[in-house]
Parts: structure tokens; C-alpha cells; sequence
């Protein structure tokens, strides 16, 4: 699996339509793991003597980690350090995952149409290296030219940095790369980098805006429509 820093050259329908590629969120947009996060938090912090509500996962829906710790250590005054807890939800999120990860309805079906007609695909996420890798094993390392952890970029989502360091070692406009987002937190990081965005809403509520387009599921986006929304914003 290549990671963030070799370049890949833009080939296949990218060299002669408006769209250059397509940029993947991973945890809720891919696979169904918002709710395997949740209930690793809930969890934890049951044993910890704090009960999370379902106003909390409003708030530590999307990520990034950073944040979600802050909210949590904040919201509940565990005396845990930042790194500690980080630890300890990161250890229940792998131990669910051992079972396999779903994929999100469409999610195969678009990955495969990407590849089919050349249309390079990277995975853009907040998750860190570790839990990229083990979701890989699910998902399919095979459809992306390359993937973007959280941990390896020097500040994450809702930050710009990830969907820019994509679109740079793509050698493609951000403009012309369409990401595709769950989350408000990853829809403000695509379009704090100039990207045209489909968000497809898994907790928290997107409403659509200029160069915003939301679905309610995966199995609504085809090449026509990834065409049109890239070609709209050159």
C-alpha cells in the first residue's frame, strides 16, 4: 500500500473530462463505522462512571481525534490525559473491528466504476495509519492510488491540508477533484480546499450550498454526476 508522499500521475478519464479524481472519506462515507466509534466511546466511558447521550455523538461525529478528546475529557472531567484516553478508544475501535467492516450501500459499486473507467480514487480520513490499514482489509486496498491518514498530515480535518496533500500528489486541481463526505467537519476541510463536495449525511445533518451537493446514499453518485459537479466548478 503506497502512502501519502509519491506522486501518481492523473491518467484515465481524468485527461480528457473535467473530473481529475475522486477524493473518499473513509469512517461513515465507505463503511459503516460511525456507529462501531460511538459505542467504543460509550463504553469506555460507561466504566468510567460517565453515561455519553445522543447530543454528545452530535459532537464527536467526524472527527478528528484531537477533537473528539477535547469534547469528551471536557464534557465528562475523566482524569485521563489526551494520550491516555486516545489510547484506550482507539484499542475498543480496533477490537470491534476484528469481526469486519460493512460497507456503506454503493460503496462497492462506486469504487468498482472508478476503477472500471480510470478515474483515480485516494482515501482521504482522519483515522490514523493504524486503523486505516485494518479497515483496508474490508474496503479493498486495490481501489485507491494512495491513502491520506489523519496522523499524517500536519493538521487534519476540518482542516484543508488532507484533501490539498491528495490533490498535490495527484498533480490535479482541487477544483476538478471531487470528494465525497459524511460529515460537517470533513465537508469544511474539502471545501476549505477549494473542492466541489458530495455529502452523504450519516449522523449529523448537511445542508446543500453553491458547489454542495447532498445525497442520502452512495448508490445515487455515478461518473455522470462526479462529471458534472467537477465540471461545474472549473
Amino acid at each position: 500500500m503506497t502512502t501519502v508522499s509519491t506522486p501518481v500521475r492523473i491518467g484515465g478519464d481524468g485527461e480528457d473530462s473535467g473530473l481529475h479524481a475522486v477524493l473518499l472519506d473513509m469512517d461513515g462515507t465507505l463503511v459503516d463505522t460511525e456507529d462501531f466509534w460511538w459505542q467504543a466511546e460509550v463504553d469506555l466511558f460507561a466504566e468510567l462512571g460517565h453515561r455519553l447521550t445522543a447530543e454528545d455523538r452530535t459532537h464527536v461525529v467526524g472527527g478528528p481525534m484531537t477533537r473528539v478528546i477535547d469534547y469528551l475529557l471536557g464534557r465528562t472531567g475523566v482524569t485521563l490525559s489526551p494520550a491516555e484516553l486516545t489510547v484506550l478508544i482507539n484499542q475498543r475501535f480496533v477490537d470491534l473491528l476484528a469481526g469486519g467492516v460493512p460497507l456503506m450501500p454503493g460503496a462497492e459499486r462506486l469504487l468498482n466504476t472508478l476503477g472500471a473507467h480510470g478515474v483515480p480514487a485516494a482515501l482521504v480520513s482522519a483515522s490514523h495509519r493504524h486503523i486505516i490499514d485494518i479497515v483496508l482489509r474490508s474496503l479493498g486496498a486495490q481501489h485507491f492510488a494512495f491513502t491520506v491518514a489523519g496522523d499524517e498530515v500536519a493538521r487534519t480535518k476540518p482542516h484543508p491540508d488532507p484533501y490539498l496533500a491528495a490533490a498535490a500528489r495527484l498533480g490535479a486541481d482541487p477544483a476538478r477533484c471531487v470528494v465525497v463526505e459524511d460529515t460537517p467537519t470533513g465537508v469544511a476541510a474539502a471545501e476549505a480546499a477549494g473542492c466541489p463536495v458530495i455529502a452523504v449525511p450519516s449522523i449529523a445533518a448537511i445542508e446543500p450550498a453553491p458547489g454542495r451537493l447532498v445525497l442520502p446514499s452512495l448508490e445515487h453518485v455515478d461518473l455522470g454526476l462526479l462529471r458534472t459537479l467537477a465540471g461545474a466548478r472549473v
